[in-house]
């Protein structure tokens, strides 16, 4: 992190440990878990408990809950750092932070009590947040929105579910999950979904395949099966057909995160360039030196630091949101960060010439890894779209 982004002591411990953490613990193991050929065996329990005894894990939490009640902007800050180290560690932990956030606003004094009071004291606890479906992935954003597939169906003292999740962040691994279904078939996915509370090994509620993805691979997504799966009414979040208006107020910077999220890839897509590019004779003399590379080079941090600016913009006003959020800010951020990423990569690429298409350079994982968040947390252009929709065009 440049330190003129940094804005206080605090942050500047904060991301200090941070580093050293990523040094540490991720850096050394990312490679190696990355290249294993079982998806599942890329996730590191070992890195998720490293994380615990930073206090990482639990960070975005009131001091109350034992948490260090970070605000967006520092974690968008942590989760970037991750990302420096690994996408798939920042996943993980981007998501569980976010989430546990989210929790703490929603979740009533019992839901808490049964949910984030154990979630504290367990160093391998994880969450996940569960919208996503096979036919329903882009449809709350689209002027057509559709209903979700899974559905929850009123009964006596609670809900029956049925349905399926997939491509969902953590899911394989997760304790707590907030699960968004379909209580209202004749209305929109953006109308008629509730969200309800689950912990792993509830009745009817099991884990599917583990997708096997081409990056960020440290981090694992599985499908979620609901099979008659009873939720008792104590399990709902908030009003009924209110989950996703709930989710937009209680955590607007969500989006912020994931490109907070890709920027990491793209600082180290730069740092690698830069490191090549002081140390590579090409033509008689060393990379930097040549006119071409130093311009590409000063343009990869003029795309990090804008899209940077725009991310903290986006989770400084998520936490005041009287001081002039625009709900452009939850999706546009994103769509600049990781189509900065994206370039800075290809850029980062064509810098190491044929050294760069060999695994042994590092680079070919960036590549894989900055391609994720073309789609993933919203497909860039549909993100575009909702965008232009709130514009009122």
């Amino acid at each position: 992190m440049d330190e003129i982004f940094i804005r206080n002591d605090d942050q500047r411990a904060i991301l200090d440990s941070v580093r050293k953490f990523v040094e540490a613990e991720v850096m050394p193991r990312a490679a190696e878990l990355d290249a294993q050929t079982d998806p599942e065996a890329a996730f590191s329990w070992e890195i998720v408990e490293a994380a615990d005894a930073f206090g990482l894990r639990t960070m975005t939490l009131s001091e109350e809950l034992g948490g260090m009640g970070v605000d967006s902007t520092t974690t968008a800050m942590v989760v970037e750092e991750l990302a420096r180290g690994d996408l798939g560690i920042s996943v993980v932990f981007a998501q569980t932070l976010k989430i546990a956030a989210i929790m703490e606003k929603a979740l009533n004094a019992d839901q808490i009590s049964r949910s984030l009071v154990p979630f504290v004291d367990d160093p391998r606890a994880v969450l996940s947040i569960c919208i996503t479906e096979p036919d329903s992935g882009s449809n709350g954003v689209l002027p057509h929105s559709t209903p979700l597939k899974t559905r929850a169906e009123k009964v006596d003292g609670g809900w029956i579910a049925n349905g399926m999740k997939h491509f969902i962040s953590n899911s394989n691994r997760s304790r707590f999950f907030l699960v968004f279904m379909q209580t209202d078939s004749s209305k929109p996915m953006t109308e008629g979904v509730s969200c309800f509370l689950l912990e792993r090994g509830h009745p009817g509620f099991t884990v599917g395949r583990v997708h096997d993805k081409m990056g960020e691979r440290l981090a694992n997504n599985s499908e979620l099966i609901f099979t008659d799966c009873f939720i008792p009414d104590e399990n709902l979040v908030g009003e009924v057909n209110m989950g996703l208006k709930t989710l937009g107020a209680f955590m607007p910077s969500s989006n912020a995160y994931a490109g907070a999220s890709i920027l990491g890839v793209a600082v180290a897509c730069y740092e690698k360039s830069l490191a090549w590019a002081q140390t590579r004779v090409q033509g008689g003399k060393l990379l930097i030196e040549h006119d071409g590379i130093r311009a590409q080079l000063a343009e990869m941090k003029m795309l990090i630091d804008a899209s940077r600016t725009y991310i903290h913009l986006a989770t400084d006003r998520a936490d005041d949101q009287e001081n002039g959020w625009d709900p452009t800010l939850g999706a546009l951020p994103k769509v600049m960060a990781s189509q900065a990423a994206w370039q800075i990569a290809t850029w980062t690429l064509e810098i190491h010439g044929g050294h760069g298409y060999m695994k042994e350079a590092g680079v070919e994982k960036l590549i894989r890894d900055a391609a994720a968040f073309l789609h993933s947390d919203g497909v860039n252009r549909t993100l575009l779209l909702r965008s232009a929709n709130f514009m009122g065009w």
